[in-house]
């Protein structure tokens, strides 16, 4: 088996990836039509230079959050949902695993559909037909063939030579062009419109870095170190989560709409510009179909991964055929409501208690415990603190808050614990 689909940790000898290869992953995962699908509901709720500034702040929040797993998963070469094990225990590993799993399938539906729309506006341009269902079947395949080929493939085969660089040359024109016809200065001396507060803005920037919490160790496990992984995933994925935030906003300021597909269909070489968009979503869609399989595999682990990429390709085919994209908003938001408070309890773990020291190669024995309670309580807590904030109290961005109350609460039970055991060691 290969060390794209062995859940075991990486060796030393194949974790082969630098700061740059992490930079152009996560730059090409920080970009892509959903991201400004997302940055079209800023405004004109709020002014764009409001906007901005949530844009901004919820990127540098949003993304020191994910380097948590980042960093977890270059330490020891685990795949994220293995690397929850010491927290949770084995058998409690399973329910984010379970809920990464749904939430996966949900994503990699939702790039299908934003695929498949673009693809069928571009040849109902070209041809007067969209060939809906072939797209749909196009996409679908791809995305699977490129999950079944595995990270280090689709980074150095792919991104690295082609895809980052298509991504970039469409950015920096659709950029100029937006910029060039409505102008900086006119995009910040709109006014905003009410209907979002700013930290509801942040909370729903800030649900775009949290979406990849899950997945972000997979990758980082093929670091040859965590500073290079750290240091790459930072860089990258602020520079193109800004800059497709941005986008979205201004295009709905600019153009007066907020269907991005028809919006860069409407510019000169809009057609051409969008296809090289597309070329590069599809990286986002395999990075969500990998993941899925991966996750699943910490639960059923002597079913191959392999078939896992298939399964699941077969049911986000499924899901883009009849999920409503109107529900992408609410989507976003509920990410945050299971892995915000999730990782504020792993941080705390991982970094604080066990000083980032794990027994990776014990992670998949059945020796230590099988559902930490304490982990779990003060996951289910921050959760449930997420919602109370979202429904009593709108305005305010509860992302953020239920990542500390989890984090806090489960270093105060662990503290209570060892002061009943008169003591005691550090949890190993």
């Amino acid at each position: 088996m290969s060390a794209s689909f062995d859940p075991r940790p990486v060796p030393p000898g194949e974790r082969t990836l630098g700061a740059w290869d992490y930079t152009v992953l996560w730059g090409s995962y920080g970009a892509g039509l959903l991201v400004m699908v997302a940055g079209t509901l800023l405004v004109p709720a709020l002014g764009f230079g409001a906007a901005l500034a949530a844009i901004v702040a919820g990127t540098v929040i949003g993304n020191l959050i994910l380097l948590v797993p980042t960093v977890m998963g270059a330490d020891h070469g685990l795949p994220t949902m293995a690397s929850l094990r010491p927290t949770l225990g084995s058998a409690g590993s399973y329910l984010p695993s379970v809920v990464n799993v749904v939430q996966l399938v949900g994503w990699t539906a939702f790039e299908l559909i934003i695929m498949t729309r673009a693809a069928g506006a571009i040849t109902h341009r070209l041809l007067g037909t969209s060939l809906h269902w072939f797209w749909l079947v196009f996409f679908t395949l791809v995305c699977v063939a490129f999950a079944l080929g595995g990270p280090l493939v689709v980074v150095r085969v792919w991104l690295e030579k082609v895809g980052i660089w298509l991504l970039l040359l469409t950015t920096v024109y659709l950029t100029y062009y937006l910029l060039s016809h409505y102008g900086l200065s006119r995009a910040l001396s709109q006014p905003g419109k009410g209907g979002l507060t700013f930290p509801q803005a942040v909370d729903l920037v800030v649900a775009m870095p949290l979406s990849w919490l899950p997945l972000a160790a997979d990758y980082s496990r093929f670091a040859r170190s965590a500073r290079r992984a750290a240091l790459g995933t930072y860089a990258g994925f602020f520079v193109t989560n800004v800059w497709f935030y941005a986008l979205g906003a201004l295009a709905v300021l600019a153009l007066g709409t907020s269907g991005i597909v028809q919006a860069i269909l409407a510019l000169p070489i809009g057609v051409a510009a969008l296809i090289l968009v597309l070329v590069d979503e599809t990286d986002n869609a395999f990075a969500d179909l990998y993941s899925c399989a991966v996750s699943a595999g910490n639960i059923f682990s002597r079913v191959p991964q392999r078939a896992f990429v298939v399964l699941f390709g077969v049911v986000s085919f499924v899901a883009a055929a009849v999920l409503p994209m109107g529900r992408y908003e609410s989507f976003l938001f509920m990410l945050g409501a299971f892995f915000a408070p999730l990782f504020g309890v792993v941080a705390v773990d991982y970094f604080l208690l066990r000083r980032r020291g794990i027994d990776a190669e014990a992670v998949y024995e059945k020796s230590g415990s099988a559902f930490d309670w304490m982990a779990v309580f003060s996951w289910a807590v921050g959760v449930a603190a997420y919602q109370f904030i979202t429904r009593q109290f709108p305005g305010l961005g509860a992302s953020i808050p239920s990542f500390v109350l989890a984090g806090v609460l489960y270093l105060a039970l662990c503290a209570g614990v060892r002061l009943l055991h008169g003591g005691g060691e550090s949890r190993s």
